[in-house]
């Protein structure tokens, strides 16, 4: 079998690099030599992924929206299957924002969720269920910024949906020794654990729900591990933090996203919105659409400060615009900046990692 190295050629392709792993896959960035552009190459890591990886690769490429990762061409080689797929010069929703932000504020949360909620009502226009959803499944370009958000794997999810499944019908023991299904546990519906792995789309919407939960909170709604599973079968979340509705600056749109965040995590999925339910109730939201940069906290009043950036005078703020955590001198500080008298106004601030 070939190994796949910088400069092996498979099909039409020439692999670049190993960008990506998973329980399921390797992704490696490729170029396409017909049409002279990069591509993510995918191959799955086993014989047991790879009897599923054609499946997955039809349901995937019937699902067109520019919030999902398109699927570009199938093919087998040298005993392997391979899948191709648009590439995202960016990086998974774990490693943009929440390992840089504490917690997202409701201005770029209302913006990520509206996006995902639009990927996921194409997905269920044509039947085809995610069954992954999670932040490692999200990719987000701009960085901080998030100036674009894209849903991906939907063929790889398949197959790892079909180990979820699995585990599920041996019982709790059985999806807590699987990685896969652990992975997927903190966004998992409890009519999954329940009903022996039994998915459909309304456990799509949950997990949206719970991974907005974690965006906006900087909190996993049930917890890590095996003992989120009583959290998800009772429906008991992780309460809300108090900054959240403290801040006149933030409360109303925030309460607007925990409404709909409540109404993904209901116990029956029958009463769940649809995705094109959570269109429209993410479509009424207002929020702004921001370009977001990085600072450093320099000097301080009781109620405002200043802002540090290498080489750019510095950016006035008050602490009325700071959502999440009281930022202080030399902390790091993720910020949006628009035009004001004397020095430009920083609004909302957020307390970077």
């Amino acid at each position: 079998m070939i190994e796949l190295v910088p400069g092996t050629n498979i099909n039409r392709y020439t692999i670049i690099s190993e960008i990506g792993e998973g329980g399921m896959q390797k992704v490696y960035l490729a170029n396409d030599k017909i049409l002279n552009r990069q591509v993510a190459l995918k191959t799955p890591k086993n014989k047991s992924a790879e009897k599923r990886f054609h499946r997955s690769a039809i349901l995937a490429s019937r699902v067109n929206h520019p919030n999902v990762a398109k699927t570009l061409d199938y093919f087998a080689e040298d005993g392997r299957e391979f899948l191709t797929e648009e590439f995202i010069d960016g990086v998974d929703l774990d490693k943009a924002l929440l390992s840089s932000y504490t917690s997202v504020d409701p201005y770029l949360t209302a913006k990520i969720f509206h996006n995902l909620a639009k990927a996921l009502s194409a997905s269920h226009h044509v039947d085809v269920i995610h069954r992954d959803l999670k932040p490692s499944n999200i990719m987000v370009i701009g960085g901080v910024s998030a100036t674009g958000v894209k849903i991906t794997d939907f063929g790889i999810s398949k197959m790892a949906g079909d180990e979820i499944d699995e585990a599920a019908k041996n019982g709790q023991g059985s999806i807590t020794s699987s990685q896969t299904a652990m992975g997927a546990l903190p966004y998992m519906a409890p009519e999954i654990i329940q009903s022996q792995g039994q998915v459909s789309k309304p456990s799509d919407v949950w997990a949206l729900g719970a991974m907005m939960f974690r965006i906006l909170t900087g909190e996993y709604p049930f917890g890590l591990g095996y003992m989120a599973i009583p959290n998800i079968l009772s429906g008991k979340h992780t309460q809300y933090p108090d900054f959240i509705k403290s801040n006149k600056q933030f409360a109303p749109l925030a309460n607007e996203i925990i409404d709909i965040i409540e109404k993904c995590l209901n116990l029956d999925p029958s009463k769940r919105p649809t995705a094109d339910e959570l269109v429209s109730l993410c479509g009424q939201l207002c929020y702004p659409v921001c370009n977001r940069e990085e600072g450093v906290i320099g000097d301080t009043r009781l109620a405002y400060g200043f802002i540090r950036i290498p080489n750019q005078p510095q950016v006035f703020f008050h602490y009325d615009s700071v959502y999440g955590s009281k930022p202080v001198s030399n902390d790091k500080v993720i910020f949006s900046k628009f035009l004001g008298g004397g020095h430009d106004r920083a609004h909302p601030v957020i307390k970077a990692k």
